[in-house]
């Protein structure tokens, strides 16, 4: 980020509920997993190389498996 001060300046915020507020940190803790996650994967691309095709899934096999398994997810209640 840089160093320099915002040029416009911050408007004024309206707070969040205490629902909404939970909602909100839900959600940014399950991005910043999936963040985490990818983050891993590259950093072991870029310390071990790409793995082989041979030992990998393809990837319809693992779109597959995905689609299986939306059905089984529970709708999120907010």
């Amino acid at each position: 980020m840089s160093e320099q001060p915002a040029t416009v300046p911050v408007p004024e915020r309206l707070p969040l509920d205490e629902h909404a507020a939970a909602s909100v940190l839900a959600y940014a803790s399950e991005q910043r997993a999936k963040v985490d996650v990818l983050a891993s994967v590259l950093e072991d691309i870029a310390a071990n190389g790409y793995p082989v095709p041979e030992t990998g899934v393809l990837w319809e096999t693992a779109r597959d498996a995905h689609l299986a398994r939306l059905p089984d997810e529970q709708p999120r209640v907010a």
